[in-house]
């Protein structure tokens, strides 16, 4: 999520239909990456189009998420290649394995993470896209959710919690254990205001 945008601080937030522009977007940066990450020789496991925008027909913050995936040797490499494109880390913020930076503002509108292959943190990425782009029923619910959340919430803190209960359906019907939902629950993200600018 773009826990640190300033669009987002006191507005709406703004929830779209599905844009089938996305995936392109998305292709956009993974070229990107994976060109960077070559010409410095960082291996990397994949990189993976994530969060709603990657879900054919749920609506969603047009905000591309992208999961830079990496064994955990790599991960400093991995971000140093992040920071030389002009990047700015911002740590792990609260979720395990799973590194966050500012975009650039040539890349304003997305999110990228450099997160460790296999870990929880991916695996809740991957079920949900997973789950939600085979379960028509599921992503029309979790599309009014987030509809609903985006015109109430005062910011992009409370449109996280008031999806949280849904997001824990979906990761219990794709199979994630009581254990490893109350761990994603439990995740001490900061908030939005906290967050250097």
């Amino acid at each position: 999520m773009s826990w640190w945008l300033d669009s987002y601080s006191g507005a709406v937030i703004i929830v779209e239909e599905y844009d089938p522009a996305w995936p392109e977007r998305f292709q956009a940066l993974r070229d990107e990456y994976e060109a960077a990450m070559a010409a410095a020789g960082v291996p990397v496991v994949a990189i993976e189009h994530v969060g709603s925008t990657s879900v054919p027909g749920l609506a969603a913050k047009p905000v591309i998420d992208c999961d830079i995936i990496v064994r955990e040797a790599h991960v400093a490499a991995a971000s140093e290649v992040l920071v030389s494109l002009g990047f700015v880390p911002l740590g792990e913020l609260g979720i395990p394995q799973r590194w966050a930076f500012r975009e650039p503002t040539r890349l304003s509108g997305t999110n990228t993470y450099v997160i460790v292959d296999g870990c929880l943190s991916l695996r809740n990425h991957l079920a949900l896209r997973e789950l939600l782009r085979s379960d028509a029923a599921l992503r029309e619910e979790y599309s009014a959710v987030k509809r609903q959340a985006g015109a109430r919430a005062a910011d992009i803190d409370e449109y996280g919690r008031l999806k949280t209960g849904m997001v824990q359906k979906i990761l219990a019907a794709a199979g994630l254990t009581d254990a490893e939902r109350a761990s994603i629950a439990g995740n001490q993200v900061p908030s939005h205001a906290d967050l250097p600018r």
